[in-house]
């Protein structure tokens, strides 16, 4: 016999899915990146600062990126159907996914571009490059304040402020290299500040594409021990084991579990199943943060008769 159970806590934004909470702000974050972007890309042909150009680009991919992450939101707050019975709340684990692999692109792109500089030197307009370098790194660090609490509690979001973060790291690379171009004459400062550039922007996709790939395989929610949290079902009285134990994340902001328990019939006898249930809701509500439960009670020696596809 079997029983869901939510806890009853409220576990990230109160509306939708973890990232819904933020559409507005990324909205305006989105606004700031395509006007950075254009301001960027005529600053890099005036200036011929590849620097510029490379942070233009990239900028070109957070757009694309925050308009995916908006599009994910919309299809992620999609009531649930008997087909789709979570509904599309991992799109947003896909868009996220997506942005890992634009930044990667991105990455390759800019240190490609970097090293030909070097091969082929251009001459850079060091004051200009600091004029245009200036407002994209204002216009980042507006957008970074905007998405800084969303990132920690969505994926999808993580994505969009690593991506301005990369952004604005890398308009204060612009603003160096311009500023010693400026003082000293020193071309390859360019190349090299597009060679940060693309340094930065790889740890963090490949941090956050861990991340993702783990919702996507289904591994368990990093703050949910599995082996802490049979524990606290086998310390229940009456329980005598605990089988297909599952932990996992629908997308960010919505962890679940579910479990066979093994209890004694004479305790379930006494107590009922459904006080049974309510001491394992409590028991998990109290001590992990886990959105939604299902719980499969058993007679001891139950376990023996299921069908191996159970397993």
């Amino acid at each position: 016999m079997g029983a869901g159970h939510d806890h009853g806590h409220t576990h990230g934004p109160p509306a939708g899915t973890a990232t819904a909470a933020y559409r507005g702000r990324l909205r305006v974050a989105l606004s700031i990146t395509l006007g950075v972007m254009v301001v960027e890309i005529i600053g890099g042909v005036v200036a011929d600062s590849l620097a510029l150009v490379a942070d233009a680009a990239h900028m070109a991919t957070d757009a694309l990126g925050l308009g995916m992450a908006l599009l994910a939101i919309h299809f992620g707050s999609l009531p649930p159907s008997d087909r789709r019975t979570f509904g599309l709340a991992r799109a947003e684990i896909l868009a996220a996914l997506a942005n890992c692999l634009l930044l990667l692109g991105v990455g390759g792109y800019v240190l490609y571009e970097a090293i030909q500089r070097f091969v082929t030197p251009v001459g850079t307009e060091g004051g200009l490059t600091i004029v245009f370098g200036s407002i994209g790194l204002v216009a980042n660090m507006v957008s970074l304040s905007l998405l800084m609490r969303g990132q920690k509690d969505s994926l999808n979001v993580r994505g969009a402020f690593l991506e301005v973060a990369a952004d604005a790291l890398g308009s204060v690379a612009v603003l160096i290299s311009a500023a010693v171009i400026l003082t000293t004459g020193w071309q390859p400062a360019d190349p090299i500040a597009s060679l940060v550039i693309g340094l930065m922007i790889v740890p963090r996709t490949w941090k956050l594409l861990r991340e993702t790939l783990d919702v996507l395989l289904e591994a368990a929610p990093k703050d949910v021990d599995i082996a802490d949290v049979r524990a606290h079902i086998l310390a229940l009285d009456g329980v005598e084991d605990v089988h297909d134990l599952h932990a996992w994340t629908i997308t960010s902001g919505m962890p679940v579990l579910s479990a066979h328990v093994v209890v004694r019939s004479d305790v379930l006898n006494a107590i009922g199943h459904e006080k049974m249930l309510h001491e394992l809701q409590g028991c998990l509500g109290d001590h992990f943060d886990v959105e939604h439960c299902t719980f499969q009670l058993e007679p001891v020696g139950h376990a023996e008769h299921e069908a191996r596809l159970c397993h």
